[in-house]
This record gives structure tokens, sequence and C-alpha cells, in this order.
């Protein structure tokens, strides 16, 4: 395996044929391409470790009759001791880190989280480089959110998610000087005939309500799928 600027469409695909293997790396570079001519591609300074075992494919079909993306940013209390594995590099170079231990472990089921530009976000660090912490609090809309094992056709599996809303999506914005935010998505599967919809303090709140206790009251059960990324302030 070697450590290479790959371009944009090598790389997103090389990670969506065997995404396990991101679990084997200590770090990547993402494609200069996009910024030809501001910098050049630097090779990555470190150990790539080759994913040791095999990839198997999804047996079997996951036929969702409906489901539930809830989406958590966890701002009441920071990403304690949750720190880059290394600064912020300049902004002809872009370092992209994925979580580690326990942080990781919330990731699971390959549910992807996609930004433009910035690709899928899940289980990552957002680098402040490119002004992408800056982008992603105050100019980017909600992300395209793609479950791959949804059963084939569905809105879950093409990511052109169709449903009722139950509240906005609200762009990321950790406070100054507060460290690393984390923030969530996890998708549920709607049980038969249940009617989800939110009670009259929950729509006051503006999207303040407790995750813990909706998922109880419409007995949801455990995630079908999860994930979350780390940034901080965009002047951090």
């Amino acid at each position: 395996m070697s450590c290479v600027c790959q371009p944009r469409a090598e790389r997103l695909a090389a990670a969506a044929s065997c995404r396990a293997a991101a679990a084997g790396r200590t770090g990547f570079l993402r494609p200069c391409s996009a910024w030809a001519g501001k910098g050049t591609c630097k090779p990555f300074e470190g150990t790539c470790k080759p994913f040791e075992g095999t990839c198997k494919p999804f047996e079997g079909r996951m036929e969702l009759l409906g489901a539930v993306l809830l989406a958590a940013s966890l701002l009441g209390t920071a990403a304690r001791g949750a720190q880059a594995p290394w600064p912020d590099e300049p902004s002809h170079t872009c370092f992209f880190q994925t979580l580690s231990s326990p942080d990781s472990e919330f990731c699971r089921g390959d549910l992807e989280v996609t930004y433009p530009q910035l690709g899928d976000v899940g289980c990552s660090y957002i680098p402040q480089c490119h002004q992408y912490r800056w982008r992603l609090s105050r100019e980017w809309g909600s992300p395209r959110v793609r479950y791959p094992r949804a059963d084939k056709g569905t809105d879950l599996r093409t990511g052109d998610l169709k449903g009722r809303v139950l509240t906005d999506y609200v762009r990321p914005t950790p406070p100054p000087r507060s460290g690393y935010h984390r923030y969530q998505l996890r998708l549920y599967e709607q049980p038969a005939g249940q009617h989800i919809a939110l009670g009259p303090e929950e729509l006051l709140s503006l999207g303040a309500w407790a995750m813990e206790s909706f998922v109880e009251r419409f007995r949801l059960g455990s995630p079908v799928a999860s994930t979350q990324f780390l940034t901080k302030h965009h002047e951090d």
C-alpha cells in the first residue's frame, strides 16, 4: 500500500470498495488536484499499515419499510481529550485523520455523510485547511446521507432522501476556544405502522429535544447504523 496523493475519484472509489481497510491507516492525504497551482502534494510522513484481513461483502438484504434518521450535535460538552494527532498544516497541504478508539467505535454500518469538497466525513476530524470548518458552519447546507446496505432502489441507498422532516438541519457551530465537538448521525428502523411525531415541548425547543426520550417513546431500539465527525470553531 503506497502513500500518495490520489485523484479524488480514485480515492473515493477505493474507500467505497473496502472501507474497513481505513481502520489500519494512521492517516492519509486528501487530493491536491482541486487546488492546482496553490501548492504541491506532500508525501505522507508516517507509516501506512495495510489492512490485515478480508473484506467480506454484506450478505443478504436489509429492507427498511421506514427509517428514522437522527442527528445529534453534542454541544453541551466538548470532546474532552480529543486532540488532532498533528497541528493544522499550511493551506497547500490538507491532512485528514480518522477517529481513534473510543470515538471510532461509534461508527458502524457504513453510514455515509457527504459534504461538498470534503466527501464522506464519517468517523474523521474536520481540518482547518481550505476553510473547511468555516464552510461547514457558515456556507454548506445539509449533507448527503447514504446507507449503501439498504435495499436496492430505496432512497437511503441512493442518498436521495424523501420523507417528513421533524426538525430542520442546523449547521455545526462549536463555540470558540472549546476544543473539538462531536456531531453524530444515527439511523433507526421505523416500526411498521408507527407514526413518528414530536411532542408540543419538542416542537418549541428548536431542535434541542432529548434524543434518548424520543427513541424510547417510539421504541426504535438500537440504531441500524451510526457515524460521527469531530470539528471545532473555525478560528481555533
